[in-house]
């Protein structure tokens, strides 16, 4: 066996047995990513498509069903009658009051995700109002309401200058709205008259029975409890009712009967399922509103 050549201490190994990276190199070993991807929060890239559980595609979602403008409110003061002078037929009339209407705030996509037109009616003694609300009509110049109502619009179109009034000019004689009250509240019914059951026989056997409601439910079959939704006595009544497709006949009177009671607060704007009336989306203003005066000579 032949002898081994003498080795020094500058002498390098083989390359094949030298490091192929540098001394200062970080070792990527590992499941997770040194550099991860970081994707875009609100998913803008022109190159991905739109998330469906995002604000944006929310209200792409509503767009077709937002309203182009503001509504209003108004007070209901009670019903009449209006006969048609073309076919003579007689329409039943809910008389509205718009009582200083008038535009509070604003609600904008940047600050709060949507577009919406805060509106007051009505006036209330600054002694019977708290004092961050107060604070919220001193800093938009405007008089403390009686009620606050918000209407959602479908862009920054519709949003009006704050402290604009909406007088009955803001709606014209044929066109749709849909109106929104709260019906007027039963109380705690019964069965019978809440859901329109049948009651129980009268005779034959029947006793002191004759208008409860019966079984809740089944014993081990149905598990022994009562299903969700099960309608049974409670309270009437006293919720939002919506009665769509309203026709305005006159400036302070709608065609068709709304739900609440005389005196109850109802919020109307333009129909979803109409054509959108061709309107003007801001009120006219005092001095185009006026009429010209004339004199005889």
């Amino acid at each position: 066996m032949p002898p081994k050549p003498p080795t020094t201490l500058l002498q390098l190994p083989p390359p094949f047995l030298l490091p192929r990276c540098s001394l200062n190199h970080v070792s990527s070993r590992g499941i997770r990513s040194i550099t991860p991807p970081r994707p875009n929060r609100f998913n803008r890239s022109q190159d991905l498509p739109l998330l469906e559980s995002t604000t944006a595609a929310a209200l792409e979602r509503k767009s077709l069903t937002l309203p182009l403008r503001t509504g209003a409110l108004g007070i209901k003061k009670g019903m009449t009658a209006i006969y048609d002078p073309e076919t003579g037929r007689r329409y039943p009339c809910t008389v509205l009051q718009m009582d200083r209407v008038q535009v509070v705030a604003h609600k904008t996509r940047q600050k709060n995700g949507y577009y919406a037109v805060q509106v007051g009616c009505g006036w209330k003694h600054p002694s019977n109002v708290t004092r961050p609300l107060l604070g919220h009509f001193a800093e938009h110049g405007v008089s403390p309401k009686r009620h606050l109502v918000e209407f959602r619009v479908k862009d920054e179109r519709g949003l009006l200058e704050v402290g604009e009034i909406i007088g009955p000019a803001w709606f014209q004689e044929g066109q749709f709205v849909d109106a929104r009250a709260n019906c007027r509240g039963m109380g705690f019914a019964g069965g019978m008259k809440r859901h329109g059951f049948s009651g129980q026989p009268a005779s034959h056997g029947n006793s002191l029975t004759h208008r409860a409601m019966g079984s809740a439910g089944q014993s081990q079959g149905g598990g022994s409890r009562v299903l969700p939704g099960k309608r049974m006595a409670g309270r009437m009544g006293g919720q939002q009712v919506t009665t769509q497709n309203v026709k305005v006949l006159k400036v302070d009177a709608e065609k068709g009967s709304i739900a609440g009671p005389d005196g109850c607060l109802v919020k109307f704007q333009d129909a979803i399922k109409k054509p959108w009336p061709d309107v003007p989306l801001h009120p006219p203003s005092a001095e185009s509103a006026a009429e010209p005066l004339g004199a005889v000579l």
